[in-house]
């Protein structure tokens, strides 16, 4: 066989059908490019810019959060919590973690604003993803099969 016998072989069989085994639809799409991804050095960055502009003000420069953050404070409101691992961010699915920046969290009686006319939902990503770029690979990893699982149940 010689290469242009390859390149047609190539053309005519193998590529229609990784094209028509590959997922389709918008929701394997927008699965696909809505997800954090902490390894992703672009994402990263643009999120930590995010954070830095929007965020650090209550939860710290490197997503800490408040010291008693445990504690409510006189307002009866807890206190702005740890982002970066140590407080519990990671027990929260993808989907409930874009609800609490979109929505703010005045209906739960917290005191952190709604984002979702000022972020869009690509930001909101990307500073998740600068977020679990700091968790320790413990704590992704458990946030990552409990996100998964969650996201199989729906």
């Amino acid at each position: 066989m010689n290469a242009k016998s390859i390149t047609h072989l190539l053309a005519t069989l193998v590529l229609p059908a990784l094209l028509l085994s590959a997922p389709s639809g918008r929701a394997a799409t927008h699965e696909k490019a809505f997800r954090p991804n902490p390894r992703n050095f672009a994402s990263v960055m643009q999120g930590a810019k995010l954070f830095q502009q929007n965020c650090a003000t209550c939860h710290g420069k490197q997503g800490e959060g408040a010291p008693s953050w445990r504690t409510p404070g006189p307002d009866g409101k807890f206190r702005p919590p740890p982002l970066n691992g140590g407080g519990h961010m990671w027990h929260h699915p993808l989907p409930d973690l874009l609800s609490i920046m979109r929505d703010g969290t005045a209906a739960q009686g917290g005191s952190m604003p709604p984002w979702r006319d000022k972020l869009s939902e690509q930001q909101m990503i990307d500073i998740i993803a600068w977020l679990q770029s700091k968790w320790p690979q413990e704590i992704y990893q458990q946030w990552e099969q409990m996100d998964s699982r969650t996201h199989a149940r729906r």
